[in-house]
């Protein structure tokens, strides 16, 4: 845009020069009263021009002092919309290039918190215990050696689900494909949780359809998608209340099998479903770091699904993934 107003004003110039030239040529009153004419129409030209390069390169000037201030590391400066289309256009690509880097700082920095916490707490139980045995305050029996190895535990589980997080955003996570059968894979991961809901007093059902299809995935990680999510739905689970996972297959659907994990707790509130499988989002009594369901949501896309959440407050929760043939 610019570029070719410079153009039209050369030409415009050279135009106006070359007129008056011509016209000077002329001899008599009729000579100059042309020329006076052509110059006054050649000067409001060069002002009109002026006036469209002022109103075409402003607009450019506060993208570059913008852009100026976001290079020094401040996201908040934002552009008005002003000028030609093609500037405003670009004052808006602008503006959402800045929400997105501003957004990504905050998450940034809220990551950097979350992990801090996560990673304190067991560091200062296994420095407390191991301080206190080796100055001889405690003794290396179980009581006290237990928790330092449940503490790495956490540790391990942490690290684990920032890698594997980092892997699947990145489009490096390898799925470790093999013929898999559904319902085994599923009764196999219910039963690792019952003895908790029956202490619990939580009722945890399971309901699979016969005849499901065998289908190619990596066992491991559907299996880490379902501890996930029967994990979330047993600790919202009030006491007797239920807990189901249930799995049936859609024929018709290129995505054949579904499978769905129901709990009777209280529900998510409108404003915070959208949000529950972003990075390090959690509620207020989540003790986790709020990965779990944002790994599932990543495990399932890897193998071609869908994942999705629905919520009723008061009457409990139903997170349901789809997994193609």
């Amino acid at each position: 845009m610019g570029l070719l107003l410079f153009v039209w004003f050369g030409l415009t110039c050279g135009g106006i020069v070359l007129l008056i030239w011509l016209l000077a040529s002329l001899s008599g009153t009729l000579g100059v009263l042309l020329g006076f004419a052509v110059l006054l129409v050649g000067l409001s030209a060069l002002l009109w021009i002026g006036r469209a390069l002022r109103h075409a390169v402003t607009p450019l000037g506060d993208v570059m002092e913008a852009a100026s201030q976001e290079a020094e590391g401040g996201y908040e400066g934002r552009v008005t919309e002003r000028g030609p289309r093609e500037m405003r256009a670009l004052a808006r690509a602008f503006n959402a290039m800045t929400t997105r880097l501003q957004s990504n700082e905050e998450q940034r920095r809220d990551m950097l918190a979350d992990i801090t916490h996560e990673l304190r707490t067991p560091l200062t139980v296994i420095q407390g215990n191991l301080e206190g045995i080796l100055d001889g305050i405690y003794p290396a029996d179980q009581a006290h050696l237990e928790p330092v190895l449940e503490e790495t535990q956490v540790l391990a589980r942490v690290i684990d689900d920032l890698r594997t997080l980092a892997l699947a955003e990145g489009g490096a996570l390898k799925l470790q494909r093999e013929p898999t059968d559904i319902d085994a894979l599923i009764r196999e991961a219910v039963a690792s949780f019952r003895a908790q809901a029956d202490a619990a007093g939580m009722a945890l059902n399971v309901e699979v359809a016969p005849d499901l299809p065998t289908l190619e995935v990596d066992p491991a990680r559907i299996r880490e998608v379902l501890v996930n999510l029967i994990a979330n739905a047993l600790r919202y689970t009030p006491r007797e209340g239920r807990t189901e996972v249930k799995c049936s297959a859609i024929e018709h659907d290129s995505h054949v099998v579904t499978i769905s994990v129901s709990d009777t707790g209280p529900g998510i509130a409108p404003e915070d479903l959208p949000h529950i499988f972003d990075r390090f989002h959690k509620s207020a009594d989540s003790r986790g770091m709020g990965l779990g369901l944002t790994i599932a949501k990543n495990l399932v896309a890897a193998h071609g699904g869908e994942i999705r959440a629905e919520s009723d407050l008061g009457k409990g929760t139903t997170i349901t993934f789809t997994l193609p043939r």
